[in-house]
């Protein structure tokens, strides 16, 4: 039996790709881009695929734009809409770190109050955060996108501990390094600012940590694995994908309860 979900940043990347695996499964999905743009070119691509997907402009920090939310019913809201942007935290402009968690954090939480709402009124539904690895580990530069997602954590333990008695179902999802073109623009954005006369990270500390951006995953197969979680009643908590994301989370937290300093 099909179901209706809602996903939040679905003009790009992985939240574009699960709207499409969604919908090809015979789902209903309304997928909201952040701009009209993207709607267009996501509208043509389902028409060309023949898939039946309704298309929003919501741009999630935008008033005007959350109120779009209000006006759907739906069974699963997937919190997919983010920013990244990388930089060493000791010197990161202060603006762009607080644009990060004006998107990631803040405007992901008022979607998520409006789906709260929404569901606890239904008394059934199900929340799911899209996290990431960077939501348990954290790595040179990567700091204030790692910061976004640790909060993403917190929120969605809460919440699944407060809204279970609702009825409301809460989960993350938690990829690993995906080549969508997100972590390379991220990479791309630290250039604008950084100048090596006035700040201290060293050129080639920044340079030697982007060499790991050569070794992203496919895509397809973290899209297979959201198509998969997203509209499922029973799966676990947190879904890392692939496997040795997953492994290499549960390594990292256990070395931090071990770490001398």
């Amino acid at each position: 039996m099909g179901k209706t979900i809602f996903i939040s940043g679905a003009g790009t990347g992985l939240g574009r790709g699960a709207a499409i695996g969604l919908a090809s499964k015979g789902h209903r999905v309304i997928a909201a881009t952040e701009l009209t743009s993207q709607k267009t070119d996501l509208l043509r691509e389902a028409n060309d695929l023949e898939l039946d997907i309704e298309v929003i402009k919501v741009d999630i920090t935008n008033p005007l734009d959350l109120e779009q939310i209000e006006k759907y019913d739906f069974d699963v809201f997937v919190a997919n809409a983010a920013i990244n942007e990388r930089g060493p935290l000791g010197e990161v402009p202060m603006d762009r770190f607080r644009a990060l968690f004006e998107v990631n954090v803040f405007a992901t939480l008022e979607t998520v109050q409006i789906a709260a709402r929404k569901m606890v009124e239904k008394g059934s539904g199900k929340i799911v955060f899209m996290s990431s690895i960077s939501g348990i580990l954290a790595s040179p530069y990567g700091g204030p996108y790692a910061a976004t997602k640790h909060a993403i954590e917190a929120i969605a333990h809460t919440l699944q501990l407060e809204l279970q008695g609702f009825g409301v179902k809460v989960a993350t999802i938690n990829p690993g390094d995906f080549k969508t073109g997100f972590n390379d623009r991220a990479a791309e954005e630290l250039w604008k600012w950084y100048d090596e006369e006035k700040n201290f990270t060293r050129k080639e500390d920044i340079k030697k940590a982007e060499e790991g951006l050569k070794n992203q995953f496919d895509p397809e197969d973290m899209i297979a694995k959201m198509v998969e979680i997203i509209p499922a009643d029973h799966h676990k908590f947190r879904t890392a994908y692939p496997q040795q994301t997953e492994k290499q989370m549960k390594q990292e937290e256990q070395k931090w309860w071990e770490m001398d300093i």
